[in-house]
C-alpha cells in the first residue's frame, strides 16, 4: 500500500473534550469538526456536528461508521435504524443509505473491496467472494475502541501514521470477517481494472469508469454489456442494489473528493471533469452526500 495518505481537516471555535481526547460538541457550542484522510485503500472521517444529513446515496466501498456521541436515525437498504452512542452502523459495497442527527461525534471508514478481498485470501478463504454484512447496526465495544484509536491517530502527524493507520484497517477488517462479515465464494465476482464486480456487469462498469466525465445515458451504457436498456437496467439493480445512473452518480462523486484532495483545480473545473454542467447541481449533490460542501471539504488544503 501506498504510504501517503492525504488529509483534510475543518475545525471551528473551542470545544470541550471529546470520548477521543478531541473536541467534543455541547448544544451551548455549535461547532463543526471535520477530519478526513484518504489513502489508497481506505478512507477515515472523524466528525462532530451539531446537526448533519445525508442523503439517500451509496458507495463503492464497505462503510463502518461508530457512534461515538449522539443519536442518528436514519435507513440501509430496506431497513430503518435508530442509532445510540457506543452502535455501529455496517453498509455494504453499493447498498443504499441515508442518515440524520444532532450534538453526535463519529467515525466512518470506508474500506476498499479490493482490500477486504486480500484478508479473505491472506486468512485462507476464497480469492474472489461474495462479501456481505449479516446485521446493519451492531454493539461491538471493539470497533468503538479501535474508532477512538483511530480518530487519536489522525488527529496529529506522528511518525509511521500512515503505517500505523493501514495496521489498524486491517486489525478492523479482520475482526469484521471474524464477526459481522459472511463471505460466500462466487464465479461470478472478479476482479477487474475497476475494482471487484459482478462479470455479468464488467463491460458496463468499466465503461461507466471510462466515460463518467460525459453525459451517459442508459441505452449506451447497456451496450457496452451487450444487454437491451431494459434487461441491463433490471440486471443492473438486481446485483449491485443501485440503479445504473445512482451507480455512475457515485463514481462521480468519489472521483471529485480525490480532485478536492489533491489538485488546486478550481472547483468549477472539478464540477465539469466528473460529468456536471452546473457547479451549483454539483455542489448540491456532493453536500448532500457528504454532509459539507467540495469548499468546506478542502478548505484545509489552502
Amino acid at each position: 500500500m501506498n504510504d501517503m495518505c492525504g488529509q483534510s481537516i475543518i475545525e471551528k471555535a473551542e470545544t470541550p473534550q471529546s470520548h477521543t481526547g478531541h473536541e467534543l460538541l455541547t448544544p451551548a457550542s455549535a461547532v463543526e469538526m471535520h477530519r478526513f484522510v484518504s489513502c489508497p485503500q481506505f478512507t477515515v472521517r472523524h466528525t462532530v456536528s451539531s446537526n448533519c444529513e445525508f442523503e439517500t446515496h451509496s458507495h463503492s466501498v464497505f462503510v463502518v461508521s461508530a457512534l461515538l456521541a449522539g443519536r442518528m436515525t436514519g435507513a440501509i437498504g430496506k431497513g430503518q435504524f435508530e442509532m445510540s452512542a457506543g452502535e455501529v452502523a455496517l453498509t455494504g459495497v453499493g447498498q443504499d443509505h441515508s442518515a440524520a442527527g444532532s450534538e453526535v461525534e463519529f467515525v466512518s471508514i470506508g474500506v476498499s473491496a479490493v482490500l477486504v478481498n486480500e484478508l479473505v485470501s491472506e486468512i485462507g478463504l476464497v480469492r474472489t467472494a461474495n462479501i456481505v454484512f449479516r446485521a446493519s447496526v451492531v454493539t461491538d465495544e471493539a470497533i468503538i475502541r479501535l474508532a477512538r484509536e483511530i480518530a487519536t491517530e489522525i488527529s496529529g502527524e506522528q511518525l509511521g501514521r500512515s503505517a500505523m493507520l493501514e495496521a489498524q484497517v486491517r486489525q478492523l477488517v479482520i475482526h469484521l470477517l471474524r464477526n459481522h462479515l459472511t463471505v460466500r465464494k462466487s464465479d461470478q465476482i472478479e476482479l477487474s481494472r475497476a475494482g471487484l464486480v459482478d462479470r455479468r456487469l464488467r463491460r458496463a462498469i468499466e465503461f461507466m469508469h471510462d466515460n463518467f466525465s460525459r453525459e451517459l445515458a442508459v441505452e449506451e451504457i447497456a451496450s457496452a454489456a451487450y444487454l437491451s436498456e431494459y434487461h441491463f437496467a433490471r440486471l443492473f439493480k438486481q446485483i449491485t442494489g443501485v440503479t445504473p445512473h445512482v451507480y455512475l452518480a457515485n463514481i462521480r462523486l468519489e472521483r471529485a473528493r480525490k480532485l478536492l484532495a489533491e489538485t488546486a483545480l478550481p472547483i468549477s473545473e472539478i464540477a465539469s471533469a466528473v460529468g456536471y454542467q452546473s457547479q451549483s447541481h454539483f455542489t448540491k449533490m456532493f453536500k448532500s452526500v457528504t454532509g459539507v460542501t467540495p469548499r468546506v471539504y478542502r478548505e484545509a488544503a489552502k
